[in-house]
């Protein structure tokens, strides 16, 4: 999608051919109804491999509000009794045709010195926003990316277009970048901390998410290293874990700990009978 190239291999044919298009595609969360407390990722469930393609998203939530239910439901009921309250668009559809074709076809900005100086003191900003973006580790997330900078100067090229000019201004990159702080960045805010943390978008995995896994991982090594040379059941250790935290263990995420340490050589995990047997080499 970035590339604007679709690359075929078939019939014995190998080519990249250019798709200098753009693609505006919605999504329905599950079970039709958006979980505030749920990144967009987990709400959707779309590959972040393909969502972090896309130079803009935007949520479109269905919040209540009086003003904008009563023009809906009166346009609903018009269609079956009376005339239909239909809105004249602003601009005839053939006309705004023809003035994409035009602008696409015609009009191929370039970036100005104030736009490249905008661009990268924006970028600078998103990438070390004031007050910091620390995690609970004290690392510091994610919040924006090269990636965001790629869009960043293709959405500023886009609104020059728009405006039929050959130049970017600084105010199409002011805009470029309010346009990513109002729509990508509200999606990858992390809904359990209030911070933007573009990993979300980028692997589907937050900051927060991350050291929970590593934190269980340490705390499982630490505890099986006291086991060594014994087999033991899957839920006996989780209910260990849980009350040496003193909080729930997940056990999905114990699960996807034990197929890590056993990919690490540490111990033989059966995951068919649940248990598993603690290597005499394992330390803590």
């Amino acid at each position: 999608m970035e590339q604007q190239t679709v690359s075929i291999a078939k019939a014995g044919i190998i080519a990249s051919l250019n798709a200098r298009t753009s693609i505006l595609a919605s999504a329905n969360p599950l079970e039709s109804r958006y979980n505030p407390n749920l990144s967009v990722v987990e709400n959707i469930k779309l590959p972040p491999t393909l969502l972090s393609r896309f130079d803009l998203i935007y949520l479109i939530l269905d919040s209540p509000n009086a003003d904008q239910d009563r023009q809906l439901a009166q346009h609903l009921v018009g269609l079956y009794h009376g005339s239909p309250n239909i809105a004249k668009p602003p601009l005839d559809t053939d006309l705004l045709r023809d003035y994409i074709d035009y602008a696409r076809e015609n009009i191929n900005p370039s970036l100005s010195d104030e736009a490249t100086e905008q661009l990268l003191a924006s970028y600078m900003e998103l990438r070390n926003p004031p007050g910091g973006n620390i995690g609970n580790s004290g690392a510091r997330t994610i919040s924006a990316t090269p990636r965001q900078l790629e869009s960043l100067i293709r959405t500023s090229e886009a609104l020059a277009k728009m405006r039929y000019s050959s130049t970017v201004t600084r105010d199409d990159a002011m805009e470029a970048v309010r346009l990513l702080k109002v729509a990508t960045q509200a999606a990858a805010t992390d809904p359990r901390t209030g911070r933007i943390d573009m990993d979300m978008i980028n692997t589907g995995r937050t900051t927060v998410d991350r050291e929970l896994e590593e934190g269980l991982y340490i705390g499982l090594k630490e505890y099986l290293a006291g086991k060594r040379g014994s087999r033991l059941a899957v839920r006996d250790i989780v209910r260990q874990l849980s009350e040496i935290s003193n909080q729930p263990v997940s056990q999905e995420n114990v699960l996807k700990a034990l197929r890590q340490m056993e990919a690490d050589g540490l111990l033989q995990f059966n995951e068919r009978a649940q248990s598993l047997f603690v290597r005499t080499g394992i330390v803590s």
